[in-house]
């Protein structure tokens, strides 16, 4: 029977090893990669691993940049949905005072005809044009008061735009104003970090060009499926550096000789382990 293989997660701090990373990312920054022979696996391993330390230290800098891009992206888009919505609201009131004034003509040809049916109504021959004229008038007079009503309704239109519109442009000058804010901000890191990405973009892409297809393709679905872009780890206290499940004594000693390729058997990133290096 097989013997079962104990899951633990160790916890590692890595915050004492800071130092001696960035020093070795330096030294990355200052040499080229090496080509492997052929059969050289440990060769290809310590490529890989470096270019994972030179893509870490870019995903740092994205880091350091945190949410700012997407907040940036965001004000931009609602600055965008305000003056849309602005500019509906104003066409909305144009429309509504447009329909004001119309209304208001009416009104006035609605009298005008009350004046006209009230002179005829002075020569009538009989009481049926007399009746029929005052019908005229009594419709015209309903037709004003509706017609005012319908006026009281569109000046409260104009005035809820109105209130709508100032609320929207108060809204909009403030998102102008934490726009401009969150852009300094971001151009403030970017332009402190932007020579030292831009070299560690160049040197990723100089490991890449000298590591095989198979091997980088490998890298990278790794580093897209992992949370924190780790497709390359160190063994640290007999455990995974990036689930931190321990691993089994047999399989650290096949990972140390370096003769292979070794996945974690639980997130499937690639692991080396230097120690006997040094």
């Amino acid at each position: 029977m097989a013997k079962k293989v104990e899951k633990k997660i160790i916890f590692i701090n890595d915050e004492n090893q800071k130092d001696e990373k960035n020093a070795y990312l330096l030294h990355l920054l200052k040499t080229k990669p090496q080509v492997p022979p052929v059969d050289s696996v440990e060769r290809k391993l310590h490529l890989l691993y470096d270019l994972q330390m030179i893509d870490s230290a870019i995903d740092d800098i994205n880091i350091l940049r945190g949410e700012l891009p997407n907040e940036v992206k965001t004000l931009e888009d609602e600055i965008i949905g305000l003056e849309t919505r602005i500019s509906k609201i104003i066409d909305d009131s144009k429309t509504a005072e447009s329909d004001i004034s119309k209304k208001k003509m009416d009104i006035e040809n609605a009298n005008a005809q009350i004046k006209k049916y009230e002179e005829q109504q002075k020569n009538v021959r009989n009481n049926r044009e007399f009746e029929s004229l005052a019908k005229e008038i009594e419709f015209q007079g309903l037709e004003i008061e509706l017609l005012k009503k319908r006026i009281r309704e569109q000046d409260l239109v104009v005035k809820e735009k109105k209130l709508a519109e100032d609320d929207a442009r108060e809204k909009l000058e403030d998102r102008k104003k934490d726009l401009i804010v969150k852009r300094q901000e971001l151009e403030k890191i970017i332009d402190d970090t932007r020579i030292t990405e831009d070299n560690l973009k160049g040197k990723s892409a100089e490991y890449q060009s000298v590591i095989e297809s198979r091997l980088l393709n490998a890298y990278r679905r790794l580093r897209k499926n992992a949370r924190n872009g780790l497709a390359v780890v160190e063994v640290k206290r007999d455990a995974c550096g990036g689930c931190f499940n321990k691993i089994p004594p047999q399989r650290q000693v096949d990972i140390r000789m370096g003769k292979r390729l070794i996945p974690c058997e639980y997130c499937g990133r690639i692991l080396v382990d230097w120690s006997r290096e040094q």
